[in-house]
């Protein structure tokens, strides 16, 4: 007799129940792998800056952008 792939921790689960679960999971794992992935259309880098990854100084004639 094979192990089998769902085990019940706590309690005791009838055999429907274990089906309906194995079914439920099933049915989530292939309806995430053929999802297609989303293709990524937004700025490689962020429009804004952080203040602590600044250098301290700035001279006051330089520009920033």
């Amino acid at each position: 007799m094979s192990t089998p792939d769902i085990r019940v921790e706590k309690g005791h689960a009838e055999p429907e129940e274990v089906a309906a679960i194995t079914a439920i999971l099933l049915a989530r794992a292939a309806a995430h792998t053929s999802a297609p992935n989303p293709a990524h259309h937004g700025r490689a880098k962020a429009g804004w800056r952080r203040l602590e990854r600044e250098p301290g100084f700035r001279a006051p004639h330089s520009w920033h952008g």
